[in-house]
């Protein structure tokens, strides 16, 4: 098993219904965790990349009718060295 957390960020205000069907992820076969930061708007979704994907992920959460905007990158972006002159 290869888990993989992958990181949305949301707009508005989460429904109660939304909510609810975000709890019900955690049925599906590979999703381990869903937690939320409500502060920065995001939603992370902890899964087994041996049985789902990103795209799968991200498609299952717009299911619950959160308005996802896009998926927060996890690794910083490389810098390229400049030579020593």
């Amino acid at each position: 098993m290869t888990t993989v957390d992958v990181v949305l960020r949301y707009s508005g205000q989460p429904s109660e219904a939304a909510i609810f069907a975000l709890g019900s992820l955690r049925d599906v076969y590979g999703i381990r965790r869903v937690s939320f930061a409500r502060a920065e708007k995001t939603l992370t979704v902890e899964f087994d990349a041996t049985r789902l994907n990103t795209a799968t992920v991200e498609q299952l959460v717009r299911r619950t009718g959160l308005c996802v905007e896009e998926i927060v990158p996890q690794l910083a972006p490389q810098v390229a060295a400049v030579p020593a002159a």
